[in-house]
């Protein structure tokens, strides 16, 4: 357990006052002016006004005057890897895009996949994330430890973290896209997504590390991969995680293949269920919905992603009203060059009010709810993060509103999801500050810079020659 140290070595508390507070509980309980409590890694007591007269062991005051505190953003759905490959294959859908960068991203190595996964982590941690998925499913042979140095950056970056251990084994020759040269195969695939899950996941209630088993799509899986991966995620107590209903040409392409639809046929693989999440979730019908919600499936809404693929709209309004889990993702930076969440949150509320339900498709308490709550309801961690409230994690962020970007904009929740990106003043992960006035604390933002760069380059020399 992460604590702070009080001088006589008791655990210490952090108080931060005066300043606004959306909750994002049951009843989305909000304060014009109040406090916040931590002990340890734990949020102690939240409420309006001035924090209780009296508290030992208070090792920081923060004045929050100009803020607004929320739970740390959750962010469902990312490709650590891409960061870098950005800028790429920047007018194709997604099969076309897939094809064109598969042959790069098969030749990443250890070294750049930690340098790739460092970027990653930084750039969503500065914009205030404090819990992140990395769904990686490219392990070309002899490339050292991949999965062992994505864990790795982000223990360093000091975010709770989901290593969803992807996998292929469906290339070109079997009728999938990847080519041949950048798969495994199943038994391969499978014992070594088992050996990680023994190796580094954590189910205890402060976990800062988890492993899902995540074959990564139907059109670069095969049926058995799935089927066994399903049976092994439940027979070692462990989450679900792919992709799903992304585009049209998936669709068609499930037809012709397995006779029937995504839904349908992940149904018949195992592959529904509350312990469960798929990515996207763009081409579903009302039976697809209905399948989801009864069988609380959670959803990894990527609204940038999906534009910049131009995947279509994903209807994110019907999936709340039928009551499927959705929660929000930045999907990998190939696909949304910002790497940020926070700016998922005024996306998926403006795409959404292009869709069928126009203006009133999502609001900002939504939009905010789905980037916090609803992704720790998605990690199936709800009872620990995604909230603030007393007993839960303290994942917390300080928002600063009182600049030029958002002074005037009366309602901080507004503000946050429809003004630009708010600083971070910042920012708390199990208790621990991460971000101090909008700059990491736990790793060198320059440094990364740096080694992106270099490992970005080497990548692209190496995928020339190849």
């Amino acid at each position: 357990m992460a604590v702070s140290a009080a001088p006589d070595g008791a655990v210490g508390r952090i108080v931060i006052e005066n300043c606004a507070i959306a909750t994002v509980d049951a009843d989305d309980t909000e304060y014009a002016s109040g406090y916040v409590v931590v002990t340890g890694n734990r949020i102690e007591s939240v409420g309006a006004g001035k924090a209780p007269e009296g508290l030992e062991n208070v090792v920081r005051r923060v004045d929050g005057t100009g803020h607004l505190v929320t739970p740390g953003l959750v962010n469902t759905h990312h490709h650590f890897y891409q960061w870098i490959t950005r800028g790429l294959a920047t007018d194709h859908n997604l099969f076309d895009w897939l094809v064109a960068l598969y042959p790069t991203w098969a030749r990443i190595d250890e070294q750049m996949t930690y340098s790739a996964a460092q970027g990653s982590l930084a750039m969503m941690a500065r914009g205030g994330v404090t819990t992140a998925v990395d769904h990686h499913y490219v392990y070309p042979k002899g490339a050292g430890d991949i999965s062992g140095s994505i864990i790795r950056a982000a223990s360093e970056t000091g975010v709770r973290f989901t290593l969803a251990r992807g996998s292929m084994d469906r290339s070109e020759k079997d009728g999938g896209l990847p080519p041949d040269f950048a798969v495994e195969t199943a038994e391969g695939a499978l014992a070594a997504t088992e050996e990680t899950v023994r190796m580094h996941h954590d189910a205890s209630f402060d976990a800062m590390t988890q492993i899902a088993i995540a074959p990564c799509s139907p059109f670069s899986v095969s049926t058995e991969l799935l089927r066994q991966g399903a049976e092994s995620a439940r027979r070692l107590g462990v989450r679900m995680h792919t992709h799903g209903s992304e585009t049209m040409e998936e669709e068609k392409w499930c037809h012709e293949l397995f006779g029937m639809g995504p839904t349908d046929y992940f149904e018949s693989t195992g592959w529904l269920g509350e312990d469960v999440w798929m990515a996207h979730c763009v081409h579903m019908n009302d039976s697809d919905i209905a399948a989801f919600a009864r069988t609380k499936t959670g959803v990894a809404h990527c609204p940038s992603s999906n534009a910049r693929l131009a995947a279509g709209i994903a209807r994110v309004p019907d999936m709340l009203a039928a009551g499927v889990p959705v929660g929000l993702g930045v999907d990998g930076t190939a696909s949304n060059e910002s790497g940020e969440l926070h700016t998922e949150l005024r996306n998926a509320l403006l795409i959404n009010r292009l869709g069928a339900h126009r203006e009133a498709a999502l609001g900002a308490r939504q939009a905010l709810r789905l980037g916090t709550y609803g992704g720790a309801q998605v990690l199936g961690r709800a009872s620990q993060i995604g909230s603030i409230e007393p007993g839960k994690l303290a994942d917390l962020v300080l928002w600063k509103l009182d600049t030029l970007a958002h002074s005037s904009i009366a309602d901080p929740v507004t503000a946050l999801v429809l003004g630009a990106a708010a600083p971070v003043t910042l920012s708390l992960v199990n208790g621990k500050p991460v971000v101090e006035g909008n700059r990491l604390i736990t790793v060198d933002e320059d440094a990364i810079a740096r080694s992106t760069r270099d490992e970005a380059q080497r990548l692209a020399r190496i995928a020339a020659q190849a």
